[in-house]
């Protein structure tokens, strides 16, 4: 039985993205040694780090002045180094959901934090819009796409300070104007890569003013002038972004990436619209177009196993709510297929017509 993958993260990576990693842990380039086993700082090693650097400049036109870095940790570790490196005085937090709280509890370890908005009041069913930010922040925060929840802001805000940006759950899934941006990280495992590795994105002349002595390795700069090569970095995953990259651009970049994902939700949620046993969770003008969040309807709520059981045995695989939600979620990262989304609205028009 075929399978469709709609888990939130690590998530579906497209197939040639696994085949041509898989070859390459196995021989890389043909020199009689795996991916696997090679040194970082080979000349067989660092054409990767170059390729994948200049792919992601080059997709998402990343402005000069701006250095990219591949680090481990995930963006929970961001969540303490964004502050250790960035703040100052006073920094602006979004609350939109559980990893843009988590952030901004650790900002708070380093120096003042103020919640600039937030829809916790909302149980995070909807985004935050029309709030007056405050001229005098560091920089404001932002998480970009939640995951748990389902909201997405899908295009940058507008911000008389600089912005960070959480991009972990939509990264390379539409333009960016990265000039409006101190920061973009991203863990990798949604949309660039494997998990193992975080991509930042980090402007090189906002590095170096926070009034605090860093560690070595928590310091950015120490990366940016190493060239992310401080210490060993998580080799095979950074190939895979490699990989994918190649795989973005060859498939026409993130202006097609954005008309895929757009396509791919405009289908799912209209099914969820149409539908007499579903709803989706999240006001429609804040819906994420990467994590399709939904639950059955009042009435209906004693199917909701039923259908996660009918959905499996036709094939879909992590569509099961967070525990915060409850529910089901489809995540559409860029990988996600036409098939795969028209496989689960078959399921769901089928089950429909059963009860």
């Amino acid at each position: 039985m075929k399978k469709y993958n709609f888990n939130a993260g690590p998530s579906m990576l497209p197939r040639e993205v696994i085949e041509n990693t898989a070859k390459q842990i196995l021989d890389f380039n043909g020199i009689g040694l795996s991916l696997m086993e090679i040194s970082h700082r080979s000349k067989d090693f660092q054409p990767v780090i170059d390729e994948s650097v200049a792919l992601i400049k080059e997709l998402l036109d990343v402005p000069s002045g701006y250095s990219v870095i591949f680090l481990g940790g995930g963006a929970s570790l961001e969540f303490m180094q964004i502050p250790a490196n960035f703040l100052i005085k006073k920094a602006g937090y979004l609350n939109t959901g559980t990893w843009a709280k988590k952030a901004l509890k650790e900002a708070k370890l380093f120096g003042e934090v103020v919640e600039v908005a937030s829809s916790a009041g909302d149980g995070y069913m909807k985004l935050p819009h029309n709030f007056d930010i405050p001229k005098d922040l560091d920089y404001l925060h932002i998480t970009s796409n939640n995951t748990i929840y389902g909201t997405e802001y899908r295009k940058d805000l507008d911000s008389p300070v600089p912005l960070i940006g959480d991009m972990s759950s939509d990264i390379m899934s539409r333009p960016v104007d990265v000039s409006k941006y101190t920061c973009i990280y991203a863990g990798a495992q949604k949309n660039m890569a494997m998990a193992g590795v975080t991509v930042l994105i980090v402007k090189d002349d906002m590095l170096g003013k926070a009034p605090r002595e860093l560690p070595t390795m928590v310091d950015y700069r120490t990366h940016v002038e190493k060239g992310s090569m401080f210490n060993t970095p998580p080799v095979v995953p950074i190939y895979s972004v490699l990989e994918t990259m190649r795989w973005v651009k060859a498939h026409g970049g993130v202006k097609e990436m954005e008309r895929r994902a757009d396509e791919r939700a405009r289908i799912l949620y209209d099914e969820i619209d149409r539908n007499k046993l579903f709803r989706g969770t999240v006001a429609t003008e804040d819906r994420s177009v990467m994590n399709i969040c939904f639950v059955m309807n009042d009435e209906y709520k004693e199917l909701e196993k039923p259908f996660f059981d009918f959905a499996t045995e036709r094939g879909m695989v992590g569509i099961k709510g967070h525990r915060s939600v409850g529910g089901f979620r489809a995540s559409c990262y860029n990988a996600q297929t036409l098939e795969g989304v028209n496989a689960l609205v078959q399921a769901m028009k089928d089950f429909e017509a059963q009860h």
